[in-house]
């Protein structure tokens, strides 16, 4: 079964159902309480056989986007995962145009998720996803916090 997720400008704090298949099922909301202009669309809703997600994101930042610093951390069964950053955008020679974006122009992309590679055992998984507009990570300008369920194991 092929799902997709879909959200735009949803009440902060509330949790919001973005997909059900026979394998996966996962819902997201934003960090903090301010409503965001934001849509993201992912397809395939499945962890089974499936090499790459698709992904598109449209995205009204309420700050410039010339640095862009991403943190993601996933947490499995309560524990850490894994624990990643990276600055996107800094300012200099940047390697995507998204990263000239002015506050209230959008951003819109897609891109492959080619992490869907990766094997997820059967559980419960908690990911946030922070946006920062400084390397100090004390201008958080997104905070998504997405819960997905893995129904059953993919060997």
């Amino acid at each position: 079964m092929f799902g997709l997720f879909f959200f735009i400008l949803f009440t902060p704090g509330v949790s919001e159902f973005l997909c059900t298949s026979p394998d996966l099922e996962m819902s997201y909301t934003f960090c903090d309480s301010t409503d965001h202009a934001f849509m993201f669309n992912l397809t395939p809703c499945s962890t089974m056989n499936k090499p790459v997600w698709k992904a598109t994101l449209s995205w009204i930042p309420r700050s410039d986007i010339t640095f862009l610093k991403v943190v993601f951390n996933v947490w499995y069964e309560g524990a850490r995962a894994l624990h990643w950053k990276e600055v996107v955008c800094s300012g200099a020679d940047d390697e995507y145009v998204e990263c000239s974006t002015l506050k209230g122009e959008t951003i819109a992309t897609e891109f492959d998720i080619k992490g869907a590679r990766i094997t997820f055992p059967k559980g419960d998984y908690n990911i946030i996803l922070q946006g920062f507009s400084d390397d100090s990570e004390n201008n958080m300008v997104i905070c998504l916090n997405f819960t997905m369920i893995v129904k059953q194991d993919s060997f």
